[in-house]
């Protein structure tokens, strides 16, 4: 690919966002990397540009940071992009009125207005040139609320529904628009919200980072609207968006949230039971 053109990758130090980078240096693009470990993204950066012959720069950023977001928009605006993979993000876990307030506020800095801000920084350079391709890493979470993980389901929605949002939007421009939506993946995802100990269920089919890194390059390559890897994926994706939240809430709370608090060492709250959520009218 003309060196001239960048694809940008946030949360790029680790799991999917480190495999996207992965993919798409293999496919000959130029990369900037971005997010705040800086000494992990230069060994990735020296790793790929060894092996790819590929130019990456490094940009260590904290996404939750407005005066530092603003400066990484402002200079990203100024360069010709033609992928953004928009992939930084994390949880937190626990009852909300328990949960750091500082945490809480940065998640959704970085899940939402990061997202936002960059969209609205590259899309208009995009469209000037008829051609671009934006990948947004949502999630299976964002279907359904999820009690003891309200604020990142609700991230999550935003960026599910901004993205298939987008994707209509875009038709005819020459620019997309995917969003990736995985489910249960091996990362440091799960270290960061406080529940490392839920990836010991080998029942939830857990996915590896590179397998669902690989499934969203194919599909925003494709110019699909939504990508959901693997079968237990594809099962949340559809039972969130079509269960009724009278039968949801029960299920989540019986066989869901068990999981989430015994993660947490037993404090991952609860959630009404069905005739407490049917009486709200949920």
């Amino acid at each position: 690919m003309n060196g001239a053109k960048w694809a940008v990758v946030t949360g790029a130090s680790s799991g999917i966002g480190e495999h996207l980078a992965r993919g798409l240096a293999a496919r000959g693009h130029d990369l900037w990397l971005v997010a705040r470990g800086t000494e992990a993204l230069e060994r990735l950066a020296k790793e790929l540009q060894e092996r790819h012959r590929v130019t990456v720069r490094v940009r260590t950023c904290d996404l939750a940071d407005p005066a530092a977001r603003g400066a990484l928009t402002e200079e990203l605006a100024g360069e010709p992009v033609s992928v953004l993979c928009a992939n930084a993000g994390f949880p937190t876990c626990g009852p909300f009125s328990t949960n750091d307030p500082a945490k809480e506020t940065a998640e959704v800095q970085v899940n939402v207005v990061a997202l936002h801000a960059l969209t609205q920084a590259l899309l208009p350079g995009m469209l000037a040139r008829g051609h671009g391709r934006i990948l947004v890493t949502g999630s299976t979470a964002g279907c359904q609320p999820v009690p003891t993980a309200a604020t990142y389901a609700a991230t999550k929605a935003f960026a599910n529904s901004f993205a298939e949002s987008l994707h209509v939007e875009l038709r005819g421009t020459g620019v997309t628009c995917t969003l990736l939506a995985p489910g249960p993946v091996r990362t440091n995802f799960y270290l960061e919200g406080g529940i490392q100990d839920l990836q010991k269920h080998a029942f939830l089919a857990w996915l590896t980072p590179r397998r669902v890194a690989e499934a969203g390059l194919r599909g925003m390559a494709e110019g699909r609207r939504v990508v959901v890897p693997g079968p237990v994926a594809k099962a949340q994706y559809l039972a969130g968006r079509h269960t009724p939240r009278a039968l949801l809430f029960p299920v989540l709370g019986a066989a869901v949230l068990p999981l989430f608090r015994r993660a947490r060492g037993g404090t991952g709250g609860t959630i009404p039971n069905r005739q407490s959520v049917n009486s709200r009218k949920v």
